[in-house]
């Protein structure tokens, strides 16, 4: 199999690329290597996959539409994953514009590409953000999704419903996938796992949020690239009747288009992510507490009951063991 991954110097872009390689399968990575965090970890990301001799990687910004139409069509891929994007809530309070060109034109250029080149099948990431407002948890697909409360949340629910139109209109089988706090090793460094890490190994105060009464359902990113790499093979089938769809499943009625949860599904709490960051550390955190951010949501929780009746599988690993598994990342890659 031929995949094409945008964002394959990302965090979760390298580990799907190295599941997806180890499996025998030719990979295309592209990646614009934006400076939104420390570039050098993207660098030595690549690098561990650019000795792979099914693995090739070109440079260019999403934006590009030219480059990316033609990246893609070169490459002919059997399916397309779209991993790339402006993540993070809290920076599209300093730099909304850049949420626009690159999460909303650029995933349009994604799909545009993978509908001209033929594509078996487009895969999107979305995010658990897209939930804003709603308090009935666990969150399921099939929930009405319409108070987003972050620009960031807010551009990945338009890229679920544009990919939706496309879908229709052009029936290019289409799964959009909604991420659960991922973590793990080579994880960003703008995200709370690795922020604690830091600090708490350097004896550093950390500032907890919500006043530590929030919650996330945490996702460990090998379970996590495992589901995606199951939902390749599970592409989407537009329904003859709106009835056969069965209950519980976000399938569209009029597309070959579905949305997916991807978690572990269970609702953590953040005092005791930390106590499990502390655990592998072996040092306590000096903890500075703080209101809530804005554009932030007190708790997440994943129902990831399609993921398993779709695939057979769902993410199990628990925050101790895969915390332990970061710290000791973090330890050798920084030499701590």
């Amino acid at each position: 199999m031929r995949v094409y991954i945008s964002g394959a110097a990302g965090f979760i872009g390298y580990h799907l690329a190295r599941l997806l390689l180890d499996e025998g399968m030719t990979v295309r990575g592209m990646d614009g290597m934006t400076d939104y965090y420390d570039v050098s970890l993207k660098r030595d990301r690549l690098a561990g996959l650019m000795h792979h001799p099914n693995f090739s990687f070109a440079e260019f910004m999403l934006e590009d539409a030219t480059r990316l139409a033609r990246d893609i069509a070169d490459f002919r891929p059997d399916a397309v994953i779209h991993l790339a994007a402006q993540a993070g809530v809290r920076y599209s309070l300093e730099a909304p514009r850049s949420y626009l060109s690159s999460n909303i034109e650029g995933t349009f250029n994604i799909m545009e590409a993978a509908r001209d080149a033929n594509v078996g099948h487009l895969l999107l990431a979305s995010t658990s953000s897209v939930f804003g407002a709603n308090t009935e948890m666990p969150y399921r697909e099939t929930d009405k999704c319409d108070t987003q409360v972050s620009l960031y949340a807010a551009t990945k629910k338009a890229t679920e419903s544009l990919s939706h139109s496309w879908a229709h209109l052009w029936n290019l089988p289409t799964t959009c996938f909604r991420f659960f706090t991922v973590y793990g090793p080579w994880g960003r460094p703008d995200m709370a796992p690795f922020k604690f890490t830091k600090a708490i190994l350097a004896g550093d105060t950390i500032d907890v949020y919500g006043h530590g009464k929030m919650f996330r359902d945490f996702t460990y990113v090998t379970d996590l690239v495992r589901a995606i790499r199951l939902l390749i093979d599970t592409p989407p089938m537009r329904p003859a009747r709106p009835e056969d769809i069965a209950e519980g499943d976000s399938l569209s009625p009029v597309a070959a288009w579905r949305v997916v949860n991807i978690g572990n599904g269970e609702k953590v709490a953040l005092e005791d992510f930390i106590a499990a960051i502390e655990a592998a550390t072996g040092k306590k955190a000096k903890k500075h507490y703080m209101e809530m951010q804005k554009g932030d949501v007190p708790a997440t929780w994943a129902d990831n009951a399609l993921l398993r009746r779709l695939t057979g599988y769902r993410p199990e690993t628990g925050i101790t063991k895969g915390m332990a598994a970061t710290v000791d990342w973090y330890r050798e890659y920084y030499r701590v």
